[in-house]
Order: C-alpha cells, then structure tokens, then sequence
C-alpha cells in the first residue's frame, strides 16, 4: 500500500462526527521537515478551540506528515508502519482541535 493511502486511511478512521468538524486543515505528505528532519509530524495554524473572528479569511492550517522519517525508523514492518502513521495522523489532528502535547501524553498518543 503507498504511504498517501495510509494517510487516507487514518483520516477515515476519524469518527464522521469530529471529521465533520474538521475545518480549513489541509493533510499533506512530505519528504521531510527541513528544519528538524526527524519530526513524523507536524501542525501548523490555529487550533479550533483558539479561533476567533479574526481568523476568517485565513490560509488553510496544514498537518504535515513526514515520510521519510517514518519509513526509515518503521518501514521494515508494514504493520507498524502503518500503525506509526495513524498515530502521527491522529496526534497532528488532535492538536488541530486544541490538544497539546502533556494531554496527548496524557492519553498515550505522544
């Protein structure tokens, strides 16, 4: 399975009701992140929760999954491959909806 369906797959295991409430994030791949080339994963705006009216108007937020780092430290298992994703998936769309790192530790999704 390619990497982008493994993303695809982890946004549709969102439930329907938070994937509704999703807005103005776009989900990308990419190689890395320049800046620290080992990060699985990053969010980048304002979370829901912080949003006022200010905002509209605004850019899309962007979740970046990085493939690279993923593939090298999982990659030689397809299944935790995937597992890995989905967790990064999921981490970067929790701090979408304004959940920071100590909760996320928290809930075991650090």
């Amino acid at each position: 399975m390619a990497f982008d369906d493994h993303v695809r797959r982890a946004l549709d295991s969102i439930p329907p009701d938070l994937r509704k409430a999703m807005s103005n994030v776009e989900v990308v791949v990419e190689d890395e992140n320049p800046e620290d080339p080992d990060l699985l994963g990053l969010y980048l705006g304002v979370p829901l929760v912080e949003r006022d009216s200010s905002y509209a108007g605004s850019l899309p937020d962007k979740i970046a999954i990085y493939q690279r780092p993923l593939e090298e430290e999982f990659g030689e298992d397809p299944t935790l491959l995937e597992d890995e994703i989905r967790i990064t998936v999921l981490h970067e769309v929790a701090h979408h909806f304004g959940i920071d790192e100590d909760r996320l530790e928290e809930l075991g999704w650090s």
